[in-house]
């Protein structure tokens, strides 16, 4: 599944080609991807200016008067800006045509193979249910080393489990918390509760890199992710830990541990991460 990384280069890719553009139409191919599409995308959107293209979480909102358009891109979706006469091809499910420079439209077309993406509707001046009760971004301030150690307090649950709690911090998925605590030097299989204030505030200060450096790096190309240009994210090729397992440890060369924690493939190093 596209993780922030991946999501954020999605929208750094997409906001120049449609930030202050007019939506001319709305192509929906089928009635449903995860749920239903909402009758507001085709009957409102059309004739609305874009106003700016967010990001919160792993979901991307498109900002117009009346309120935004809310997008997940699911296990395999993408988003491409093309021309109006690109040809369509299977699983393009959605098509959001604007306005071009020198009058030259384009269309923002949401494929999904699998159909676990969703566009929806969030109201002007309301909070989509799929959006409240998360965490704060994790590259924010709100995020830091003691408001990890203070919310952990007697939590039991491993720390990558912890981490990956959405409603702790959102947008740190499999892929990024296993390099994070690589970073930091932290089991994962530590309990949550049971990790000190120093090491939340290097843990922090890793996600915080990790995530940084993977936006500059396009994200990580897993299966089906590509970015809006169509190329392939680069950070991949750097990974330290997730999908390691028996492998040289990056620091120690002894062979990197591998166990499912929550029902998710984790990679550590039982030597350097404590």
């Amino acid at each position: 599944m596209p993780e922030l990384p991946e999501v954020e280069t999605t929208r750094r890719g997409l906001a120049p080609h449609l930030e202050g553009r007019r939506i001319r139409e709305v192509t929906l191919r089928r009635p449903d991807l995860r749920w239903p599409i909402p009758p507001e995308i085709a009957r409102d959107l059309p004739g609305q200016r874009i106003a700016e293209v967010r990001r919160r979480a792993k979901y991307l909102l498109m900002d117009v008067d009346g309120g935004s358009a809310l997008l997940h891109l699911g296990m395999s979706g993408s988003l491409r800006v093309l021309p109006v006469d690109t040809p369509v091809r299977a699983h393009d499910h959605v098509d959001i045509a604007v306005e071009g420079p020198r009058g030259q439209a384009r269309v923002l077309r949401f494929n999904d193979p699998r159909r676990f993406g969703c566009l929806l509707w969030q109201p002007a001046g309301e909070v989509h249910p799929l959006l409240q009760g998360l965490g704060p971004e994790p590259l924010s301030d709100a995020f830091d080393g003691d408001y990890l150690f203070e919310l952990s307090r007697g939590r039991k649950a491993p720390v990558k489990t912890f981490l990956m709690d959405q409603g702790v911090v959102v947008g740190v998925g499999n892929i990024y918390a296993a390099e994070s605590l690589f970073l930091a030097g932290i089991s994962p299989l530590r309990a949550a509760g049971k990790v000190s204030r120093e090491r939340y505030v290097a843990l922090a200060d890793a996600v915080k890199r990790i995530l940084g450096y993977a936006i500059t790096r396009g994200g990580t190309t897993l299966r089906d992710f590509i970015s809006p240009d169509g190329a392939p994210g680069y950070f991949e090729q750097e990974l330290s830990a997730y999908g390691r397992g028996g492998e040289p440890c990056p620091r120690c060369r002894r062979p990197m541990k591998e166990a499912s924690i929550g029902q998710r493939t984790t990679v550590w190093c039982g030597h350097c991460q404590k």
